[in-house]
């Protein structure tokens, strides 16, 4: 079992429940999945960005990484719908655990002029949104072998009915919201 999932067991339903008052341990809000979003504006004149895209994805997650397809044509972007221009993979269990602590710990202290990411990007039903400019900050990434420099979107899903409470439970989590 991951240091995470035993530090919510242990550490973060206590806290959360003294916070709230929640009468029932179900009641406690939990993260759900992490979906890692990769979209490859170029994919459409040159498929190889896509596959190398896919690449990265997958090395940073550890996990097969979905191709995602246009649901609609845009003339003005030459997007044709059913074309894929992109990638995204689900995590949950284990592996978003892991991702967690090593997004946490690892890759956004390696961010450049980091302060904290934005404590306002949360949906309003408790799931947060946030996005990298760069997949180099992942260790797993080789600097050498990256054709092009990628950003990404990481969105947290949790069980909380609010943003105060998914922000209490990524806070928890050690988060580093910007102050």
């Amino acid at each position: 079992m991951s240091r995470l999932k035993d530090q919510y067991k242990a550490e973060i339903v206590p806290a959360l429940t003294k916070k709230f008052g929640y009468e029932n341990v179900m009641q406690v809000p939990k993260l759900d999945k992490i979906v890692i979003n990769m979209g490859v504006g170029e994919a459409k004149e040159n498929p190889k960005a896509l596959e190398s895209a896919v690449a990265d994805l997958e090395k940073i997650t550890g996990q097969k990484a979905v191709l995602t397809k246009a649901k609609n044509s845009i003339a003005n972007f030459k997007i044709r719908e059913g074309m894929n221009i992109g990638c995204k993979v689900t995590l949950r269990g284990e592996k978003m655990y892991e991702f967690l602590d090593r997004l946490v710990n690892l890759a956004l202290p390696r961010v450049r002029d980091f302060r904290g990411v934005n404590p306002n990007s949360f949906d309003g039903r408790g799931n947060y949104a946030l996005g990298i400019k760069e997949q180099f900050i992942f260790p797993e990434i080789e600097f050498d072998k990256i054709d092009k420099v990628r950003g990404m979107d990481i969105i947290f899903v949790t069980t909380a009915k609010t943003d105060e409470e998914a922000r209490e439970l990524l806070t928890l989590f050690n988060m580093p919201f910007a102050k």
